[in-house]
């Protein structure tokens, strides 16, 4: 798809808090995934199985910490921060 990036993540390590200047789509394929996000500065999180989706509109700001290695379908924009 024109403008998108689909990436498949096989990892036991936590992600790094970003905010991403577009939409992205986290899909817990295999394992299990605590994620991480805040609202109006305050941290909340969310914890995601297998077929769970998480999606972080632009300017939400989140880090994706595996529960024990973890394979996630990432679709975000091409070139998103």
């Amino acid at each position: 798809m024109r403008g998108i990036t689909t990436r498949l993540h096989w990892t036991d390590q936590p992600y790094k808090w970003h905010t991403n200047d577009g939409e992205e789509v986290f899909v817990v394929l295999d394992g299990e995934v605590r994620m991480h996000y805040r609202v109006d500065g305050t941290e909340e999180s969310v914890s995601l199985k297998v077929s769970d989706i998480f999606y972080a509109s632009v300017g939400t700001e989140h880090v994706a910490h595996p529960v024990g290695p973890a394979r996630i379908l990432v679709i975000e924009s091409e070139g998103s921060v």
